[in-house]
């Protein structure tokens, strides 16, 4: 178990110091997203299963506060509404849009749309990705593996360089929480 325990703890410090690299890419997303929110826009994530956690996760960080204490709410929605809101759309028009037809009712060109993809081939996201761009809505993919199809439809796409589901999610999160304590620092300033 030991030996086990060392292998993972090495593998997800040796993913996670690749992130390094795409320092330019993070302090893009930190920027657009700040420029955002100071527009007025809001900030609207989605994902699919533990994405989709992760997702609501950073949504309440900006929402409720993440480092920064007594500070304004932060506008932010995950397009993963509620059960009713996602299966009438996956009985009454299909599953694969679920995210567009939310961000169809709630979004706006100066919003930020974040994606979270450990594939980057979801039909759902993919779809989402597609109608950001008919709505003139900057995209932010936070993706694994090389990226999917996704990565050719953001914006800006963040691709953490591995294969494991589990490792992309952890930096996933990592970068998430990362970026939004950035976007608090920074709004707080000014």
């Amino acid at each position: 178990m030991k030996n086990n325990l060392q292998k993972a703890i090495n593998a997800n410090i040796q993913i996670k110091k690749k992130l390094i690299y795409l320092e330019t890419k993070i302090g893009l997303s930190i920027n657009r997203i700040i420029q955002s929110i100071e527009s007025g826009g809001k900030i609207l994530f989605c994902g699919n299963g533990g994405s989709a956690a992760d997702a609501q996760h950073l949504v309440a960080e900006l929402v409720v506060q993440l480092n920064e204490k007594k500070r304004p709410a932060l506008p932010a929605l995950s397009l993963a509404l509620d059960s009713s809101t996602m299966t009438a759309c996956a009985n009454d028009l299909n599953y694969n849009k679920i995210f567009s037809r939310a961000l169809e009712g709630l979004g706006k060109p100066n919003d930020i749309l974040i994606i979270l993809s450990t594939s980057g081939n979801s039909k759902n996201i993919i779809e989402v990705l597609k109608k950001s761009k008919k709505m003139q809505i900057y995209s932010i993919g936070l993706l694994g593996n090389n990226g999917g199809k996704s990565k050719a439809l953001c914006d800006l796409s963040i691709v953490v360089d591995s294969k494991i589901t589990q490792l992309i999610q952890e930096c996933h999160i990592f970068l998430g929480h990362f970026i939004l304590g950035e976007v608090e620092k920074k709004l707080l300033k000014k």
